[in-house]
């Protein structure tokens, strides 16, 4: 009996392949933030790039991740019936996780250059949602309390059909009972969205569901407190 052997995965070197997908990779996006405060973009980054992360996502071991709360800081709490996802920080530790942030940082260049935004700095954390896991309705800063900004998702997950649920549900800047769109995380599907005005949801998965959820935020340090920290 013969013995079929699988190709091992080539590890990513930093720089190695094209990140971006389009020559302008931030026009889209820019136009519809300066009109109406979200977007969603298809094939953000290069396949190889994509690819590259979703490895990565995927090699994460259940057991250094982290049960994912709600607030910061002192107020950091587990509740398990708001959300079931599992988090892990990025940091530049991997030629992937550093390359995913330079180019999170070239975007800030042109969010701050086209939209006067002000932007400091990027923070991501890869997430996990296992089967049956949610993020119930929520925003991502309350106005005048948080330096938060911009919200990002980045999806990575292979043949996402429609029965798999765990899509995103974003709700009207005016009316947060009113939806303005549900968007699967398919491979490569870029969400964007200004943080303070838009409430948004995840529905629950039916298989084990990657993204990467980032925050663009400006610089609120006091004379006694440095900004930001996670």
């Amino acid at each position: 009996m013969s013995i079929k052997v699988l190709p091992a995965k080539s590890l990513y070197v930093e720089n190695s392949i094209p990140a971006f997908s389009r020559e302008e990779p931030f026009a889209n996006l820019l136009m519809d933030l300066q009109t109406k405060g979200w977007s969603i973009q298809d094939d953000f980054f290069s396949t190889d790039f994509t690819q590259a992360l979703m490895d990565e996502a995927e090699s994460i071991q259940n057991a250094v991740m982290l049960q994912a709360g709600i607030g910061r800081k002192k107020d950091h709490q587990i509740v398990l019936d708001a959300r079931r996802d599992y988090i892990q920080w990025i940091d530049p530790d991997k030629p992937i996780r550093t390359d995913f942030l330079k180019m999170m940082a070239e975007f800030r260049v042109a969010l701050n250059r086209h939209l006067f935004l002000g932007l400091f700095d990027y923070e991501a954390h890869f997430a996990r949602y296992e089967e049956g896991a949610f993020y119930e309705k929520h925003i991502d800063a309350f106005k005048g309390e948080s330096n938060r900004i911009l919200s990002t998702v980045l999806y990575l997950n292979e043949d996402w059909q429609n029965s798999d649920g765990g899509e995103l549900i974003v709700y009207d800047e005016h009316d947060p009972a009113i939806e303005v769109g549900r968007f699967f995380p398919k491979k490569g599907r870029l969400a964007v969205f200004l943080s303070e005005c838009f409430y948004h949801e995840v529905m629950v998965a039916k298989r084990t569901r990657h993204s990467i959820a980032g925050w663009f935020r400006v610089n609120n340090t006091t004379g006694s407190a440095l900004d930001p920290e996670q």
